[in-house]
């Protein structure tokens, strides 16, 4: 088929991006059938796979609709049908789709320079955004480095931290997600089958502790973490401020300042990942720092770019510097003379196109204040779920900081994904989190409050049929 015969885009004109749901037909229809077939003769096996994983839980059709156009907070599938978005590009869309200051800059940007030359010959927009990144660390000197994906910026910050200390160790969370490429997997607390299968690859350094979820579990957690690190064998703790893909938990006080004064102490380096908090999400620029914590690395992606890939490992100046006089460098390469830099680079780090887009958004998010936007917003969100989801949705517990929430429900992953399923069919994506028992909203940080009433009323109903 050619692109010519596929359904129009959203219109961007009038309410466009803002509209309720628009189900012509029972989803996914003929025509994401259709391309999804063809999709299964050359797609990667797994994820065929993972879709009958989850239908054997949730006893439904879990086959995709497929995504053809979006603007703001709706997104059309290839059957004419028109969705509200609330997972935002796993969190990425901050601005919602088709933002108009990026695509500009976009357009611009492609005219002018489209490939630099990584560390070699940076472009302009490399060194205005480098400039722009290390200006949001809490403290002056800031180092910044660019990468693609959050696993980059996370891959960064665990070579960082053997540079800098000379100790090979991790201190990971339960429940943890930071990406799947290889450094990072080993990180992952999610789901230990993640790591199985490659676990011939993965660092054994890295060692898990429970992340403290409520104030009952404070003391246990932080003294878990204290008599890891006490081996002096931990180079990182690396924590996301609030548990993400885990379940959105939000620690109780005194959590991360807890870690800062352990890493302090046993001179550890305590790493953030706010690649799913940051930039405004969680209704602050950097989570931890807004909880009153400063981290040595702070890994921001997802919405930086705008859509484009792009991601950033920012740190103290002073823990940077390993990158020049690296501690972690055995006596035989010392010996040698290899003590010098360390080098961290790819093809496509500091693009161009990227780097100008990531300038977009950060305009628009501190001209927009879109990071106070989403804390106001949050919490109205936060009244409205909490006020209809009454004991007949079965709904455990909603939670969650800034447009980044979790809906815990009772019934398990089949009630999870039965309900994402139900929610799909009416018009509006969701996600789930945890153990598939949290279905977890992610909204642009602009999405109109008309459409979070929208959301909450059917959800509400929803949530109570599936109960019965």
């Amino acid at each position: 088929m050619a692109l010519s015969e596929l359904p129009p885009p959203i219109d961007d004109t009038g309410d466009a991006g803002a509209e309720p749901p628009l189900v012509r037909v029972p989803p996914p229809g003929s025509m994401s059938k259709a391309w999804l077939a063809r999709l299964q003769g050359v797609d990667a096996p797994w994820t065929a796979a993972r879709r009958e994983r989850r239908a054997a839980i949730s006893g439904l059709d879990e086959s995709p609709i497929v995504l053809v156009s979006a603007k703001g907070s709706n997104i059309a599938d290839l059957d004419g049908n028109r969705y509200v978005d609330f997972v935002a590009a796993f969190g990425a869309a901050l601005l919602g789709h088709g933002a108009t200051r990026v695509a500009r800059t976009l357009e611009m940007q492609s005219e002018r320079l489209v490939f630099g030359l990584g560390d070699v010959y940076p472009s302009d927009s490399k060194i205005a955004l480098t400039e722009r990144l290390a200006r949001l660390f809490p403290e002056a000197g800031a180092r910044v480095m660019l990468g693609l994906s959050g696993s980059d910026a996370m891959d960064a910050a665990m070579k960082t931290s053997l540079l800098a200390t000379g100790r090979p160790g991790i201190v990971a969370f339960e429940g943890g997600y930071h990406g799947l490429a290889t450094g990072p997997l080993a990180m992952n607390g999610l789901r230990a089958e993640y790591r199985a299968p490659f676990a011939p690859h993965l660092s054994p350094h890295v060692r898990f502790a429970p992340f403290a979820r409520r104030e009952s579990e404070l003391d246990a957690a932080l003294s878990a973490v204290d008599a890891l690190a006490k081996s002096g064998e931990i180079g990182a703790i690396v924590v996301e401020p609030i548990l993400g893909r885990g379940g959105v938990h939000i620690p109780p006080a005194g959590f991360l300042g807890g870690l800062r004064e352990i890493a302090t102490r046993t001179g550890a380096l305590l790493v953030a990942d706010e690649i799913w908090t940051g930039l405004g999400r969680s209704g602050a620029i950097l989570r931890s720092v807004e909880d009153g914590v400063i981290p040595d690395l702070v890994c921001l992606g997802k919405g930086l770019g705008g859509g484009m890939p792009i991601s950033a490992c920012v740190g103290k100046g002073e823990v940077m510097e390993a990158w020049r006089n690296p501690k972690g460098v055995s006596p035989e390469l010392a010996e040698a003379g290899l003590h010098g830099e360390a080098i961290h680079t790819a093809t496509h780090f500091g693009n161009p196109l990227a780097c100008a887009c990531a300038i977009a958004v950060l305009d628009s998010i501190f001209g927009q204040k879109l990071h106070v936007r989403a804390k106001d917003e949050g919490e109205v969100f936060l009244g409205m779920l909490r006020e209809a989801c009454g004991p007949e949705t079965k709904v455990r517990e909603i939670r969650g900081k800034g447009l980044m929430l979790g809906i815990e429900v009772e019934g398990g992953p089949a009630r999870g994904l039965g309900l994402v399923r139900d929610l799909m069919m009416t018009g509006w994506l969701v996600l789930t989190g945890g153990a598939g028992d949290v279905i977890t909203l992610t909204p642009p940080l602009n999405m109109p409050r008309k459409l979070m009433e929208a959301f909450t009323e059917r959800f509400a109903q929803l949530a109570a049929m599936r109960a019965l």
